[in-house]
């Protein structure tokens, strides 16, 4: 089995305090969070089981079986299902034949053009941009190619520019609240598309090049990115806050679109003066 269901079940014991539970913490705990004996009582297993478990010795963990682990670890819905998919990690691993080249359907454009100026993009699973609209490029990345996208060779990744990039590090007020949902995003993915070379590939990197990353991967956080408000301090209007949400364009479940709303009047004034400084291009 993956190693992933081990790191992540040990990461979420730790998380979880005796008091948490209903369990009196006592003396002598050497480690923070539950002993490995009290996650296997309130999960109805046996401890020698729990422990094949979490060094990774048992292939054979059956739905109710996670389900009883989530529910006594206190998992949300998000997390809850990252165990499940890296429950199943192994076998989907070994069947695994790569993904084709991501594109998005003629219906995804469509919406796009659509949205008008309500600043959207379109994510893969791994972050890739696989297209966005004219405001929603100049909001987020306007110091890139438009037509990056187009390109599968050239698409600019937005968990690498939250990293690697000055730009749109300068951009996000509170970088360090877009950075942990990135990370906790792509957590997701890696359960839900374990062998994706693409995906391993980016993680590598990322770990390597950028130690916040690595510090924030090491926490083994997982959550979807389904909406938050962000402050943003753009070049052009200056600064405004938004609601960043994420939802699924029709039939593409491995992709994502992101739009970007305003959060007060002023807000509306600057994406409204983005918007002009984009048609008047």
């Amino acid at each position: 089995m993956d190693s992933g269901l081990a790191d992540f079940l040990q990461a979420c014991r730790a998380r979880l305090r005796p008091q948490d539970v209903g369990l009196v913490p006592g003396d002598r705990r050497r480690v923070p969070g539950l002993r490995r004996e009290e996650l296997a009582q309130l999960a109805g297993v046996s401890t020698s089981y729990y422990v094949r478990l979490e060094q990774g010795q048992s292939r054979n963990a059956s739905p109710e079986v996670i389900d009883a682990l989530a529910r006594a670890l206190r998992l949300d819905e998000a997390e809850r299902q990252h165990l499940h998919d890296l429950a199943r990690a192994g076998q989907r691993a070994r069947r695994a034949r790569g993904h084709p080249v991501e594109r998005v359907s003629e219906v995804t454009v469509e919406l796009l053009r659509a949205l008008g100026d309500t600043p959207a993009l379109v994510l893969g699973r791994g972050s890739d941009v696989l297209a966005w609209n004219p405001i929603g490029h100049a909001l987020l990345a306007g110091h890139l190619d438009f037509t990056a996208p187009q390109r599968p060779a050239d698409r600019p990744n937005m968990a690498r520019q939250v990293f690697l990039d000055a730009h749109t590090r300068e951009l996000y007020a509170n970088w360090t609240d877009k950075a942990l949902a990135v990370v906790a995003n792509l957590r997701l993915m890696t359960g839900r598309y374990p062998g994706d070379a693409a995906l391993t590939g980016l993680i590598g990197e990322l770990t390597t090049r950028s130690p916040e990353f690595a510090r924030f991967w090491a926490g083994n956080r997982v959550a979807a990115c389904n909406g938050a408000v962000y402050r943003l301090r753009h070049p052009l209007v200056g600064a405004l806050t938004v609601l960043q949400q994420t939802l699924i364009p029709v039939g593409e479940w491995s992709q994502t679109l992101v739009v970007s709303t305003p959060r007060e009047e002023a807000s509306r004034s600057a994406l409204a003066l983005l918007a002009h400084e984009v048609s008047s291009r």
